[in-house]
């Protein structure tokens, strides 16, 4: 907490200093020339991320023919905040002169950070520099990290602005896809407004208050982490305050403020300590200064950070890819995630990607890191060996400073001869919607364009998204279309000839909610949606075609029946029935064998009629199968060969044509006799008014249900007043109501030359002829297969 406290205090007592410079460091000064030697590789300090022990150091300045002013150039080596440098770590070159102007140095043990200073020719400046540096070096240590980190941010900065500027003079209209790609690779913070503007103001408006596009970079801060314990990102952070001055995030103000807090204490009439940021390009450096260097007392000491002395930290490469990648693709991207430093400084250097086919062959290219494009792009054109075609694995790999550097691997892709395969129902395309359609078996990442072709007709496009290594999800436009053949004709990057997919569309299928079947049943019930396309179902050997369709609501129920001599199923069997549609196709449709269904016979029956009307006629109805409206039935039913009978059972009575039913249970006209047996009354008074006609009933237990049998017909009976005969010329006169629910009148049981009676009649007396016998035979709508009679006298 006392080391956040003292930034604070340093960041706010130098405020008024930055409020007169809100964009620091943009004054061009002198260059440095710097190489590094390790071992028998040199390299360019531009491509030095860190100092190693014993490595060899060549520097010097780069100063113009012309130069007036007279620099030394000084080094110094520390070795951390509590233990001061040796004198010999502190070196001295003077720069205009032909012999002795650079620095040849070599990095000693123990050496932890550098620092160069150009400084005016000034009697005592060397002593003066080196008392300063073993005097207090953990405020030396601490500018340093400050100055390289700040260096690494203005690298970022300076490629973000140098991509926009580059797309505002070429193709301006691409920013607002170019500039979100820009900010992810080298973590800027992007400013979406911009991208709703004009396209002309775009780019000005992306690039207003650039000291506060930069985004902490986690890996520039490790390297930048101070001795002191507080990686430096800790004090651009405090800078961000509102009471440090300024709303935002700025990598150069808190440098500033921190670093000329952190001079103050060196400040003398002699010399001043002017910050530099540096830009590293090939073997230079160039540097930029916050404010002009003054060659009078105190004459400026411009100081100079360079790389930290440590082990080399490389960032960890994440590949950014979301599925495989088409090499062979026109601008194809190896997309990487992690390190914007690859794409601002050279740091990541002769970076190839290696590729191995399926055979084992390996062939390598070059690549080049893009941050418009969000990682690296191969390098020229690519011939691909013959041997490369399909899915290959590729690996990135380079060099990070003076050792070998591993990034990630990549799934890559050429286009192939393999054959697309439908992956799943091939039978499940259905015209009047669109349909999602997944393919295997080729290499999706290089698919070029895909369209749907019918008949001779236009090909349609495809939209279409890469699933795994070999998987392609189509969405087939077939809202329009008819059913029938189709052609997918998919198009590979660079190869002219399209492959061609046949495929069959079908109309709206049947919708199979189950098929249920008990033990010892050659029939079945399917429920469902459209069963009338279903042609047979095959189960466990046992061929079912349909045998009546009802529905019951929204759901169809088709009645199934065995054909031939298939054998019956056992309880508890799992099978798969094949349902047959009537286009040819099957669909699959698992099933349980339920336990066997109730068996039960009718035992007798037992038909009472009605009263006798007080005033008219009665009808006779012979035989005890009918049932009139007004009378009663008492029935009773044995259970079959493996059947109990059990109170809570329910026998459902019904029409023969499936219209309403009632259910008799124990509280309502069921009785028990015994397990055998039982006993059942049924009034028609209470049933339903749509109840009439031939009746049959079933045991009804959960989950299970007898055969129909038939029980007996109810029949509903006219109204009979009187009937007057005149004689037999002048026939007879039937009086009443509801007289339609006769079908006819005659005079013999046959009912010969018998008159018939209009549907929907609605008079009150019918003429007939004159009866032979005295008797009239009738015969009721409800009952038409039997003869009732009236008698005429």
């Amino acid at each position: 907490m006392m080391v956040f406290g003292g930034c604070v205090a340093g960041l706010l007592a130098s405020a008024p200093l930055m409020a007169a410079d809100p964009a620091p460091f943009e004054l061009a000064g002198p260059s440095l020339k710097v190489r590094v030697t390790r071992g028998a590789q040199s390299l360019p300090i531009a491509q030095v991320p860190s100092l190693s022990e014993g490595d060899r150091l060549t520097v010097e300045a780069d100063l113009q023919g012309d130069q007036g002013a007279h620099f030394i150039l000084v080094s110094a080596f520390l070795r951390g905040a509590t233990n001061p440098p040796p004198r010999d770590w502190v070196s001295f070159a003077e720069t205009w002169k032909k012999k002795g102007k650079a620095l040849d140095l070599t990095v000693p043990r123990g050496a932890r950070q550098m620092v160069l200073f150009l400084v005016p020719d000034t009697g005592g400046a060397e002593g003066a520099l080196s008392g300063a540096v073993r005097g207090k070096p953990g405020e030396f240590v601490r500018a340093t990290q400050d100055l390289n980190q700040a260096s690494l941010d203005r690298s970022r900065l300076d490629a973000f602005m140098g991509a926009i500027r580059a797309q505002e003079n070429s193709h301006p209209e691409y920013l607002r896809t170019l500039a979100p790609v820009l900010a992810r690779s080298l973590s800027m913070k992007l400013n979406e407004e911009c991208l709703s503007k004009v396209i002309e103001m775009q780019a000005s408006c992306l690039l207003e208050n650039r000291d506060s596009l930069l985004l902490s970079d986690v890996h520039t801060s490790s390297m930048a982490e101070t001795l002191t314990g507080a990686p430096t990102d800790l004090a651009l952070q405090l800078s961000a305050t509102r009471e440090a001055g300024y709303g935002y995030y700025s990598a150069y103000i808190a440098v500033v403020r921190d670093v000329a807090r952190i001079f103050g204490a060196f400040s003398n009439p002699e010399f001043g300590y002017l910050p530099t940021l540096s830009v590293r390009k090939g073997d230079g450096i160039g540097l930029l200064l916050n404010s002009a260097p003054s060659f009078q007392k105190p004459k400026s000491v411009m100081v100079v950070s360079m790389p930290a002395i440590e082990a080399d930290s490389p960032p960890r490469l994440r590949s950014g890819a979301r599925g495989p990648i088409c090499v062979v693709r026109p601008g194809a991207v190896l997309p990487v995630e992690g390190a914007p430093l690859i794409y601002s400084t050279s740091y990541a250097r002769s970076m190839t990607l290696a590729v191995q086919s399926a055979s084992g062959e390996t062939v390598e290219w070059p690549v080049e890191a893009r941050a418009d494009r969000g990682g690296y792009v191969l390098a020229g054109a690519t011939a691909w060996p013959a041997g490369f075609r399909g899915t290959a694995q590729g690996h990135l790999y380079g060099h990070w400073g003076f050792d070998r550097f591993e990034g990630p691997d990549f799934t890559l892709q050429l286009p192939d001869d393999r054959s697309w395969q439908v992956d799943g129902d091939a039978t499940a395309l259905v015209v009047g919607r669109d349909n999602v359609v997944r393919l295997k078996g080729g290499t999706p990442a290089c698919v070029e364009r895909v369209t749907v072709r019918q008949g001779d007709g236009a090909p349609a496009p495809v939209q279409w998204t890469v699933e795994g290594q070999d998987g392609l999800a189509l969405t087939l436009p077939l809202a329009d279309r008819k059913a029938g053949m189709l052609n997918i004709e998919i198009s590979y990057q660079g190869v002219p000839q399209p492959m061609t997919i046949p495929l069959r569309s079908y109309a709206q299928a049947s919708r199979l909610d189950g098929l249920q079947i008990h033990a010892g049943d050659r029939m079945a019930l399917l429920s469902g949606q459209r069963l009338d396309q279903v042609e047979s179902v095959e189960v466990a050997g046992l061929l079912l075609r349909p045998d009546g369709l009802t529905r019951e609501g929204a759901v169809d129920r088709l009645r199934l029946v065995a054909q031939g001599d298939g054998a019956a199923m056992t309880q508890g069997r799992e099978a798969t029935a094949r349902v047959r549609l009537r286009d040819g196709r099957k669909v699959g449709l698992d099933v349980t064998v339920a336990p066997p269904r109730p068996q039960v016979g009718l035992l007798s029956k037992d038909i009472s009629p009605g009263p006798s009307p007080a005033n008219g006629k009665m009808l006779v109805l012979n035989g005890n199968n009918l049932l009139p409206d007004n009378g009663q039935i008492v029935f009773s039913i044995r259970a079959g060969a493996g059947t109990t009978l059990e109170g809570t059972d329910v026998i459902e009575v019904a029409p023969a044509d499936d219209g309403a039913a009632i259910r008799l249970t124990a509280a309502n006209g069921l009785r028990l006799e015994g397990p055998q047996v039982m006993v059942a009354r049924l009034d028609p008074k209470v049933m339903a008014p749509s109840l009439f006609g031939p009746l049959r009933f079933r045991l009804l237990r959960v989950g299970a249900a007898s055969d129909w049998q038939p029980l007996v017909t109810l029949a509903r009976l006219p109204q009979i007043d009187a009937v007057a005969c005149e004689g037999k010329a002048q026939g007879c006169m039937i009086k009443g109501r509801d007289l339609f629910l006769i079908d006819a009148v005659g005079t013999t049981p046959t009912l010969d030359q018998a008159v018939q009676v209009a549907h929907g009649y609605t008079g009150s007396a019918l003429t007939i002829p004159a009866p032979r016998d005295g008797t009239l035979y009738l015969r009721l709508r409800d009952a038409p297969d039997s003869v009732v009679t009236l008698p005429a006298a």
